[in-house]
């Protein structure tokens, strides 16, 4: 028997491979995935180097889910199995509102965290003081999320979920936006649009994996200003 043909007569476990299947188109993503699973399986001895070799040249090959399942399907994970998890986002359109939210610091902070309805439309306006959003509880109340406003001589820092896009559409003076650690957006994720001016403040914009420095809390509101916020 083949390698391909031995591969297609096994059972596929529910928790390997890509969750979807049948026709639809596969992504990078995806691939990286099953990637992974192939080169975990040759490491621990469960693929020789001819059958990884084979898997992969296919896996290059592959279009659709139905391309991919067949390289995983006998490949059985050690251990427990992970549980399938949802989106770490939300997005509820329904009772949406139409209005413009707007956050206002001078010479002050505010901020938003925990669970809350972010706005289609957001004016954050920072001078000599600080914004912080955070999104990993927030649902967005539509696809396309767009924070805009001025940030003179303070900042907005953004916490955002995992697999949400971000774009950055912002203008600087002495200033700048600095978005890290966001990761790769997810089919079917929101999209958050920065734009904006930053003179002589910034924006920044993280994953939701904060580092020691971040979790740190700060001893001011100044700490908002635009000291940090000069990189591009």
């Amino acid at each position: 028997m083949t390698e391909s043909a031995r591969i297609e007569s096994s059972v596929e476990p529910s928790h390997v491979g890509p969750v979807a299947g049948g026709h639809l188109r596969a992504s990078d993503i995806d691939r990286d995935q099953v990637s992974t699973v192939l080169s975990t399986a040759f490491a621990e001895g469960r693929l020789t180097r001819e059958e990884y070799d084979d898997r992969v040249e296919a896996l290059l090959a592959a279009k659709t889910f139905d391309d991919l399942v067949g390289l995983t399907r006998d490949l059985v994970v050690l251990g427990a199995a992970p549980t399938a998890t949802g989106p770490s986002y939300a997005v509820d359109p329904a009772g949406a509102s139409d209005q413009i939210d707007q956050l206002v610091a001078v010479f002050s902070g505010t901020e938003r965290k925990g669970r809350w309805r972010l706005r289609q439309q957001t004016q954050a306006y920072a001078v000599f003081g600080g914004i912080e959003l955070d999104l990993r509880d927030a649902t967005f109340e539509s696809q396309v999320a767009v924070i805009t406003g001025l940030r003179c001589f303070g900042g907005v820092e953004i916490t955002v979920p995992e697999g949400v896009e971000v774009r950055n559409e912002t203008m600087s003076i002495f200033g700048g936006t600095d978005i890290q650690d966001v990761g790769g957006p997810r089919p079917g994720a929101p999209v958050l649009v920065i734009k904006g001016l930053n003179l002589f403040g910034g924006i920044s914009v993280r994953g939701p994996k904060k580092s020691a420095e971040q979790q740190a809390p700060a001893a001011t509101h100044g700490s908002h200003g635009c000291g940090g916020r000069g990189r591009h």
